[in-house]
Parts: structure tokens; sequence; C-alpha cells
């Protein structure tokens, strides 16, 4: 078996351990979560007690953690994966934005460590069922050392492209687009059902007419018309992608009229429900802007089929 480490066993690392497992990796793992170490080492893996142990132990060590300072931390610090005696390879599936994967990548290499960027999308949902997408940049070699491993929780894994960060743009750019859409998605549908339409009718023809996109076919059937509001990622921590997002675009020189609008949506939902509620939690703030809400009266055959 290939001895692989992965620190970072929160919401989504959990089930990604799981698939590697399966898959047949030997995994190391390291948390600050006692409870998700155990959960994991139930299922196969073994337990480390700090970064740098687990890459005594591995040549490819990936991490999944949900913020830039942590994830540099984990990669740089003193008990850190540069400080590994066996570590080759550091893979962030984290989303940091490209500036940070860079300054890592910089500072793995006088290490002689190589460093990928490889954040995902897919959230909770698709790390259970190993069908996440992941986006991966860096040096060509080291990608394909670990395509592998990517595809033992990945249904879509694309190389981005060389250069340290490239995995981090797209996937801010996944992540702005998915959010401006729900907003936008959530105030028009808000109209329709204020004017009278059932929500229900209405979403099964926008799924079959131009207005149809992932927001529309999966993630309101899924999290928002059925009132669970249980996509699985955290408001604060898409609200922090999004803020990245208008940060590297502004230095990019790149419009963000709408993108800002968007984001200020997300802003006042963390603020009057708490960031660690779910990202759909967002059209309910938009919701009680209307005083109305989003429902389905009757589960229509197009809608039904979308869940």
């Amino acid at each position: 078996m290939q001895k692989i480490g992965f620190i970072g066993l929160g919401a989504m690392g959990g089930h990604m351990v799981r698939h590697l497992l399966e898959a047949g990796y030997e995994v190391h793992v390291a948390d600050l979560n006692e409870e998700a170490v155990a959960t994991a080492v139930l299922h196969g893996a073994v337990r480390c007690e700090s970064a740098v142990q687990v890459a005594d132990r591995a040549g490819i060590v990936l991490a999944c953690l949900p913020t830039p300072d942590v994830v540099e931390a984990v990669a740089l610090g003193p008990n850190g994966v540069s400080s590994g005696s066996a570590v080759k390879v550091f893979v962030d599936h984290s989303t940091t934005g490209p500036q940070m994967s860079r300054h890592i990548a910089t500072q793995l290499a006088e290490k002689d460590i190589v460093a990928l960027d490889a954040p995902l999308a897919g959230a909770v949902p698709g790390a259970e069922a190993g069908t996440l997408s992941v986006m991966a940049s860096g040096p060509t070699k080291a990608y394909q050392e670990c395509e592998q491993i990517f595809r033992a929780f990945g249904r879509s894994v694309v190389h981005v492209g060389e250069q340290p960060g490239q995995g981090q743009v797209l996937k801010l750019v996944n992540n702005m687009i998915v959010s401006a859409t729900m907003v936008a998605t959530a105030e028009a549908a808000l109209y329709g059902a204020k004017s009278g339409l059932d929500v229900g009718v209405m979403f099964e023809v926008l799924n079959a007419s131009s207005a149809r996109s992932f927001v529309s076919e999966k993630l309101f059937p899924a999290a928002i018309l059925n009132g669970s509001f249980n996509f699985g990622f955290r408001l604060d921590l898409m609200r922090k992608d999004l803020r990245l997002f208008l940060s590297e675009a502004e230095k990019a020189g790149s419009p963000t009229f709408a993108s800002s609008l968007a984001k200020q949506y997300f802003d006042l939902a963390v603020a009057h429900m708490g960031g660690e509620q779910d990202v759909t939690r967002v059209v309910q703030q938009i919701e009680t802007l209307a005083g109305a809400e989003l429902r389905m009266k009757l589960v229509c055959a197009g809608v039904a089929n979308t869940k």
C-alpha cells in the first residue's frame, strides 16, 4: 500500500480519508479534533499527533483546512509539514487564494518539497459520495504522482496549470459564480412567488429553460425549496472565499460590480445568522427581506428528478 498523509479531518476531510482507505492507501492522519481522528482510525487510518509526524511518515501529504492562516501554520510552522523528514509533495485542498499558495510553494521549495494547490468543489455531499471536483495546479510531475490519489475521492480531476495558485484562481471563480447565481435566483424566484406563481411549477419551467443552472437544478431543490438548508458548506467559509475573490480580482484589475453586491448578502447573513450556518441560509436572509418563502407546495416531476 502506498503511504500518504492527511491533515484536517473536518466535514470534508473525514470522508476523503475514508475513500482513500477504501482505495487501498495507508493513510496517516492528524487533526486537533480527537473524535474525528478516532473515527478515521476506526476506518483503518493511522493516528499521528502532529503535522510534522505525518510528514515524517508519508512522502505525499494532503491537507484540507478551513482558512489560509491555518494552512500556513500547518505547512510552514515549527511543527509543520516543512519540518518532516519523509515528505516530498504537499497538496493543499483548502481554499486559500493564489497568493498564499505561491508563498507556501516558494517556502517549501527551499526544503525540496513540491507544493500543489488542489482546491475542491462539491462540498460535503461530493466528499461523502467521492464525486468532488479537484482543480490542481503545480509541477506536472507532482500532479501525475498524485492524480490517482485524487481520483479516490474526485470524479472530475483536472491539472489546471503549472503555476502555483492557478487552481486557487479557478476555485474562487467557481464559488463567486455559485454565490452570485444563488442570490440572483433567490431574488428573481421570490418575485415570481410573490406574484402568485407556484414555486414547484416555476422551477420546473426554469430548469427546462435558458435560466437553468446548477443552483436552480441541484442546490435549490435539494437544500432550499424543501426547507432543509443543509448543502454542507458554512456561510463564513463562503464569505471568506468571496473576500478572497474580490481582493484578487482587484489586484488583477478585473471589474467586480455584481460580485461585490452578491458578497454583501453573505455579509448580512453572517451578521444576522452566524457564520456556522449553512451557506444556503443566505437565501433565507433574502426571503426575510422579501417577506415571502420559496417552498414547494407540490412536487412536479421535473423538480423531483433534480433531487
